[in-house]
């Protein structure tokens, strides 16, 4: 079901994708996968656990990162599964720390923040920061969560990214997508603005620039993938879009 709800997001069908969500989401619910298997279900074999948590969260992070796109409330909000539970005894890292798991738990630990912090006030019409104070310590955690990842993964510029590459495609996916998710979520931060909060357009600009320039790289690198990825895809229009606003209703300070 997590599967056929990518399908519907990559066929450019989102809003079919958002109802068959739903109905996955319930199911997640059903099958108690939001709850800590070392409590609902004490006797099971590690291997067991471990997959009910990763199951848990693909669910999870589709939501979340569904809830951004579209501005629709995040649905996967009650759950004791904890991140640092799902562990990576198994798997070979890559390099510098970098395994699948640890990906995991990237993609996890961001969209955990993500969810409360962008989804739900979006979703609701009200201001991401209701101060410019609010905004930096938002920031601050937002980059506190980007440092603690491990190297390749924050590792973002062509020259990296293209050697990496040629490493490890699969790490080098992998870091494309956090890149991008993590740099489009900052460009939200820094454009929201009300009565009380201004758009940051430096910082906007900056945080599309590196977003967008994420997609891009990823479309030379990976170009039979790139048109299959309707997050990305999407993503990069916004973050167009966001440019452009940027540049038209700020133009005197670009002149």
């Amino acid at each position: 079901m997590v599967l056929i709800t990518y399908f519907l997001m990559n066929d450019n069908h989102a809003s079919d994708a958002w109802a068959f969500a739903g109905i996955l989401q319930r199911q997640a619910y059903a099958l108690g996968l939001n709850r800590d298997p070392s409590i609902v279900a004490p006797h099971a074999r590690p291997e067991e656990m471990q997959q009910r948590r990763k199951v848990w969260q693909a669910v999870f992070i589709q939501d979340a990162f569904l809830s951004v796109i579209i501005k629709l409330p995040p649905t996967v909000t009650h759950t004791d599964v904890r991140i640092a539970d799902l562990t990576d005894e198994e798997d070979a890292p890559f390099e510098h720390g970098a395994t699948d798991t640890s990906f995991i738990r990237s993609m996890w630990e961001l969209a955990s923040v993500v969810q409360g912090t962008i989804c739900t006030p979006r979703s609701l019409d009200r201001p991401i920061c209701q101060e410019s104070a609010d905004r930096t310590r938002l920031v601050a955690y937002f980059q506190k969560i980007y440092m603690s990842l491990p190297l390749p993964f924050r590792t973002f510029n062509e020259t990296a990214i293209c050697e990496l590459a040629r490493r490890s495609r699969r790490l080098a996916r992998q870091t494309l997508f956090l890149t991008s998710n993590y740099y489009h979520c900052l460009m939200l931060i820094y454009a929201d603005e009300h009565k009380s909060v201004a758009c940051d357009v430096k910082m906007t600009m900056e945080a599309a620039h590196k977003a967008i320039s994420s997609y891009f790289l990823f479309h030379t690198i990976f170009d039979g993938e790139a048109g299959v990825w309707f997050h990305f895809q999407h993503r990069a229009f916004l973050e167009a879009v966001s440019i452009r606003i940027a540049l038209v209703s700020y133009e005197p300070l670009f002149s």
